[in-house]
């Protein structure tokens, strides 16, 4: 078997309200509803990197320790969605803050030069908001 590429990822949701406050709302993300209480965006692009990340690496880069803390859900995936500058990633986060959602790590430049910032999606998803520069550099030349 060989995987083309990831054709959709999504949170399962658990509270529909509450889904649209943080996705919709807080990140942006129009839906349609094809079927009831089924919401979809196809049009948003694909997936640069799907990789298995453990739990412990997960801790180490949102709280500096390799223990996820106990008052927390461990989560279940996580989801990176890459912004335009870092600069953007810095608002985006003071955004979602504004509109009460719980920030878990601020924007930070990591050692391998990406920007990122983390919270909990209501689903227990590890949701950065980042700036990965090597993956808005144009690889093909269209001229």
């Amino acid at each position: 078997m060989r995987i083309s590429f990831v054709a959709g990822f999504g949170p399962i949701i658990r509270d529909a309200d509450q889904a649209h406050a943080f996705w919709r709302d807080g990140l942006g993300i129009g839906f349609a509803e094809p079927a009831p209480g089924y919401f979809t965006n196809d049009d948003l692009d694909g997936v640069k990197a799907f990789a298995m990340w453990p739990l412990a690496q997960a801790a180490e880069a949102t709280f500096g320790s390799a223990e996820w803390p106990a008052d927390l859900p461990q989560p279940q995936a996580w989801i990176e969605l890459d912004v335009d500058s870092p600069a953007a990633v810095a608002e985006a986060i003071e955004e979602l803050h504004d509109a009460g959602h719980h920030i878990l790590r601020d924007a930070h430049e990591e050692p391998w030069g990406q920007t990122t910032a983390r919270l909990l999606s209501p689903e227990g998803l590890l949701v950065g908001i980042t700036f990965t520069p090597w993956m808005h550099e144009h690889t093909h030349d269209h001229g």
